[in-house]
């Protein structure tokens, strides 16, 4: 018998119970900037154990320090090229999380890479195999090699950042759109083959546009002030990573174009 599907709250005035991710272990991918950052950061706020990975060292370490003055659990750096990193790097990582913690309760893929705007004619083609290298398939190799100690978890969440352009693509966002247009894919594809398990489920969540650096490469000379920073749009990620959101799969959240106020 399959568990209820939870209701989805209303995030524009949600707050995550204290501790509501007290004792959980939760890898986060790009976590040394922007939303894998305010992610980090406020998972471990709620008390989650938080495993950093990212390739940029020593931005995880000011991460690391910044989550340790929160009083909280120590955080966990696990560097990771996704452009580079090889099978063996991914094994790597998978077993030392199972060594350490036995299990994985979480895991976000909050990084991404922007690429150029450009039209398709046109795309620069080692670009292209860049992008979808990074944002696509090493999602799915480290998804992959982290299923086992997901499974292990007594309620495990896999969690993936989606955008607008994955389902309503637009002129010249090229490798980027197909590349999220897969990752979507992946997911729901994933969630379907997960169905039944109610200790595993997998969603996505459009957080909308933010003040990131990822926003900036794409828009050089745009003002990204009216535009949220990424500590605001981690609701609806802390919720698919709480125990609120159990029988919840196969579902993409768009909080900001959902909301009855939404200029998107």
């Amino acid at each position: 018998m399959s568990e209820p599907t939870p209701s989805v709250p209303d995030f524009s005035g949600y707050t995550l119970p204290p501790d509501a991710l007290l004792g959980r272990v939760i890898a986060l991918t790009g976590a040394s900037d922007g939303l894998g950052r305010a992610l980090a950061v406020a998972a471990a706020r709620a008390g989650a154990e938080v495993i950093l990975m990212g390739r940029a060292v020593k931005r995880l370490e000011v991460v690391e320090r910044e989550i340790q003055a929160l009083g909280r659990h120590p955080a966990t750096l696990a560097p990771l090229d996704l452009e580079k990193a090889l099978a063996g790097d991914y094994d790597q990582i998978a077993n030392a999380i199972e060594q350490r913690y036995g299990r994985l309760d979480g895991l976000v893929h909050a990084a991404a890479l922007p690429g150029a705007l450009a039209p398709i004619e046109h795309y620069d083609v080692p670009t292209w195999c860049r992008l979808l290298h990074v944002n696509l398939t090493a999602p799915f190799a480290l998804t992959q090699v982290l299923l086992r100690a997901l499974r292990a978890a007594p309620d495990g969440s896999v969690v993936f950042a989606s955008c607008a352009q994955a389902v309503r693509p637009e002129p010249w966002w090229g490798a980027y759109a197909v590349s999220k247009a897969g990752l979507d894919a992946l997911a729901l594809t994933l969630a379907e083959e997960l169905e039944g398990q109610p200790a595993l489920r997998v969603n996505l969540v459009d957080p909308g546009p933010m003040r990131t650096r990822l926003r900036r490469a794409a828009y050089p000379s745009a003002d990204l002030s009216p535009l949220p920073p990424p500590e605001a749009v981690v609701a609806p990620f802390l919720w698919l990573l709480s125990g609120a959101s159990r029988g919840c799969n196969g579902r993409r959240l768009t909080p900001r174009l959902d909301a009855p106020d939404s200029s998107r």
